[in-house]
């Protein structure tokens, strides 16, 4: 089933393609990790597929009543600050609004949905805590919560694991792996090519608003793309406890 259809995507910043004739397609079961330097247009690409931004092309996500939209697929901007000092929980209620009649209440299933991304990211000892007086980090895993929350079958997370600890990331990128496993799909864009070769199925390489490579790690991050597009080497290895991938030195 496809969850997620872009054809010919561009957009434009003062005549220039920021994003320039992109084409993918998103399945169930998918973790993809969108990689590419600062400025190759990650976060255009993801806002311009909700129809955020004004782009030529298509997209099936933009297409979309408000309220369906919401329901098919949950959004998380780098933007982290909370502005109300509310509880964690009610944060991460949130995002059951697109599932709840008008004026209702939670239900038995909302309070489910909410509990089981509480435990996803660690928050039950927070659950209570005024949401504004945690730190960024924390905040950070509260808005991925709520996200989960929302319990849709596309999630698109714009450097959500920005500011995380080393344990916290790892936990991160294993929950959003865990939710292609179990069927829905994950686009998540991140600058840390190890993590995303560890735990993604599919990357998406953007370089100068052009997509130049797509499919699993390994053919994604080649020796040549790897310098083409970020300018350094790197190792690459296939080991019995999974990928190692890490950055070396300037190729420029």
């Amino acid at each position: 089933m496809t969850l997620l259809s872009l054809s010919h995507m561009t957009v434009l910043r003062n005549g220039c393609p920021v994003v320039d004739d992109v084409t993918v397609n998103v399945t169930r079961g998918e973790c993809i990790g969108l990689i590419g330097p600062n400025g190759s247009g990650k976060t255009t690409l993801l806002r311009a597929a909700l129809g955020l931004l004004a782009a030529r092309g298509d997209s099936s996500l933009a297409t979309l009543p408000a309220s369906e939209r919401a329901c098919a697929v949950a959004w998380m901007p780098q933007s982290r600050e909370i502005a109300w000092p509310v509880s964690v929980q009610t944060v991460i209620a949130l995002g059951r609004i697109p599932h709840l009649p008008r004026g209702a209440r939670l239900r038995d299933a909302d309070r489910a949905a909410v509990d089981a991304a509480i435990a996803h990211m660690e928050l039950e000892a927070m659950r209570h805590r005024t949401a504004t007086h945690l730190s960024g980090g924390e905040q950070a895993r509260v808005l991925i919560a709520r996200a989960l929350a929302q319990e849709t079958p596309l999630l698109l997370a714009d450097e959500p694991i920005a500011g995380l600890d080393p344990a916290h990331q790892i936990a991160t990128m294993q929950v959003f792996a865990s939710l292609a496993r179990g069927g829905r799909s994950v686009i998540v864009s991140l600058h840390d090519l190890a993590l995303a070769a560890r735990h993604c199925t599919r990357l998406l390489m953007l370089d100068r608003g052009r997509l130049v490579a797509d499919g699993p790690p390994a053919q994604v991050l080649t020796p040549e793309n790897v310098a083409n597009v970020f300018g350094v080497s790197a190792f690459y290895r296939d080991t019995p406890q999974g990928v190692v991938f890490q950055p070396m030195e300037l190729t420029g």
